[in-house]
């Protein structure tokens, strides 16, 4: 796919981003944790990556190019790299200093692991008073479940999500993506800016404590709560929507067009637009509970319709008429449509040693103190001499340290 990406250059920006003097310790690894850390480090915070000799196995991930994972570019930009041994007590005792330095700390171990370590709330507390402390899990820090290893299908398939998605009488099916980790990194960052505004009005301390399941649970919408108000299980609709009709994937004389009239004005202006006027006074069709009754008809006399023109036609006219639709792209389609340029949400980014790697661009836009790419993802340990050296520690100390394998 050629590139048509601005280059985003490593650099300080012009303007500090709104979380420029804070520093996260960022104990995460593979993809809820550092999406999270991500999302704080392109709001300029200083996030220090600890991580083992053997590294986040991400780095290992997805497609490597000369060596470098663009799977872990892309989550891991803007951080910094530690390489530290947790086991021994030395490392512990360098992680206790970079706590005392940070403002918050983000871990995504299975509930028990930090305390194992010897850092408890309450020894964290004692560490750094004002500490934010963001733990991201499958299950969350309390209930039956809190042990219970977990990856994005299982919470996909334990949350719901997975029994609402598919078509009617096909099997549960999971999204593409893997939704509950982003969900759950996403909530994390939320809740860990939070806790830094309440932190500088009271200096307060605070324990986010996010789950995958949490997450995907929330996102039940309109879906929860039909099923709260009826004890009803939500029927899998595939591409029609579960209580809007007509509303789906319409198949015009050379593709599909989604389409989404939403409540009745809208499909007031389908069906002008298709000039099909007369159904407006259908008796079957003139509310939106008849018209999901009679999905099936109303969805065939709006398809046969569709299916006499072409795609791009029907999409120009139905959006000049104010009826949502659009094609379904595939992801190099969307990587090189205008929008996503005018968006900037294909960046592509320098790594010393790698060239250039393209990645998926800032979703928050700020106009004040916008998002930057400071640094590329850091090798494995760039940054231990660096960070040491900030905490104090000598050059001498620095040897011994790597002379007993404690950092890299």
């Amino acid at each position: 796919m050629p590139s048509s990406a601005p280059r985003a250059a490593c650099y300080p920006p012009p303007v500090p981003g709104p979380l420029d003097g804070i520093r996260v310790v960022d104990l995460t690894r593979v993809l809820a944790g550092p999406f999270c850390t991500m999302l704080l480090a392109d709001l300029g915070a200083d996030v220090i990556k600890v991580e083992t000799a053997d590294g986040d196995t991400v780095r290992a991930q997805g497609v490597v190019r000369d060596g470098l994972s663009w799977y872990f570019a892309q989550f891991n930009r803007n951080k910094r790299s530690v390489v530290l041994d947790l086991r021994r007590p030395a490392g512990k005792a360098i992680l206790e200093r970079l706590i005392a330095s940070a403002d918050v700390l983000a871990e995504n171990y299975r509930p028990g692991v930090l305390e194992e370590m010897g850092f408890a709330w309450e020894r964290l507390r004692a560490i750094k008073p004002d500490l934010v402390c963001c733990r991201i899990s499958g299950f969350g820090q309390t209930g039956p479940y809190r042990d219970r290893p977990a990856f994005d299908f299982i919470t996909q398939a334990m949350s719901g999500f997975m029994s609402v998605n598919g078509a009617d009488g096909g099997p549960p099916l999971r999204s593409g993506l893997p939704v509950s980790d982003l969900v759950a990194g996403l909530y994390g960052a939320l809740g860990t800016v939070a806790a830094l505004v309440r932190r500088q009005r009271s200096g307060a301390p605070e324990m986010v404590d996010t789950a995958m399941m949490d997450g995907l649970l929330s996102f039940a919408a309109y879906l929860g709560a039909e099923c709260l108000a009826t004890g009803q299980v939500p029927p899998r609709t595939g591409n029609d929507h579960p209580i809007v009709a007509p509303y789906g994937l319409f198949a015009a004389s050379d593709g599909d067009i989604a389409i989404a009239p939403a409540n009745d004005q809208v499909y007031h202006r389908l069906l002008d637009a298709l000039e099909l006027g007369e159904l407006k006074t259908h008796p079957d069709f003139l509310t939106n509970e008849l018209r999901v009754r009679h999905r099936a008809r109303i969805n065939a006399l709006v398809g046969a319709r569709i299916a006499l023109g072409a795609r791009d036609q029907w999409i120009e006219r139905l959006n000049r008429a104010g009826v949502p639709c659009g094609r379904v792209l595939t992801l190099p389609e969307v990587f090189a449509d205008p929008q996503t340029a005018a968006r900037e949400m294909l960046l592509e980014v320098e790594h010393p040693g790698h060239g250039p790697v393209r990645m998926t661009g800032f979703p928050i836009k700020l106009t004040e103190a916008a998002c930057a790419i400071r640094r590329p993802a850091p090798a494995l340990g760039a940054d231990t001499t660096d960070v040491l050296t900030e905490l104090g520690l000598s050059p001498g100390e620095l040897s011994a340290l790597r002379r007993d394998r404690v950092i890299n």
